[in-house]
């Protein structure tokens, strides 16, 4: 018989990084990260980068008010002030910056700027395991594990709900957190709050 070799697909490259990653937070490989409860409150990281999207709105001024997609460079054209870098700033940042920019080139006398995250594509979270849709997803705003394993297409049969793990880097580290989504989902517990980066694993029922 002829043996034919399939090179592997990036996609199945990327998983296989990412289950490797879970694999030696389990402990299967190396030493066994900590196992924390979920903090009370978390500090999100809201800088912006390519290809994140945000609203722009400046107080009775509609030619002005768009919604803007960062380039890969960094950058977005804004009207008057025309192209300016705001990749790494968080979204009071921008609207501080045009709304310089704009006072400066005397456009506007006092400029009201608010800007409004719409998406952030720069951000992912990875949801594997017992879900019927794994795969990684933008982050968003203020995303629990819940709505994670919701963009995942929920859980199969098999799925182990109540030992959901969530694998996160503080300070450099790994540590895993437990997430008993079965409660969760009845209001037994409260729901966990994600930051980008983080892994949900969702491992199989033992019968």
């Amino acid at each position: 018989p002829v043996l034919i070799f399939m090179p592997p697909s990036p996609a199945s490259l990327i998983c296989a990084s990412i289950l490797a990653s879970i694999a030696a937070a389990s402990g299967c490989w190396g030493n066994m990260p900590e196992t924390i409860k979920a903090p009370d409150s978390l500090e999100q990281d809201t800088t912006l980068g390519p290809l994140d999207s945000f609203d722009v709105r400046v107080f009775n001024e509609e030619s002005l008010s768009n919604t803007y997609q960062i380039a890969p460079d960094g950058t977005i054209d804004y009207p008057l002030i025309l192209r300016i870098t705001v990749a790494g700033m968080k979204p009071q940042e921008i609207a501080a910056y045009i709304a310089e920019k704009l006072k400066e080139g005397k456009f506007l006398k006092n400029p009201q700027v608010s800007v409004l995250v719409k998406e952030y594509k720069s951000k992912k979270v990875h949801v594997l395991g017992q879900v019927k849709s794994p795969g990684t997803f933008p982050f968003q705003d203020k995303m629990t594990v819940v709505q994670s394993i919701t963009l995942a297409g929920g859980f199969t049969p098999l799925a182990n709900e109540n030992k959901t793990t969530i694998t996160r880097k503080i300070e450099g580290k790994e540590v895993i957190i437990r997430a008993e989504v079965a409660k969760i989902s009845k209001g037994e517990a409260p729901d966990i709050s994600l930051q980008a980066g983080d892994i949900i694993f969702v491992p199989e029922r033992v019968f």
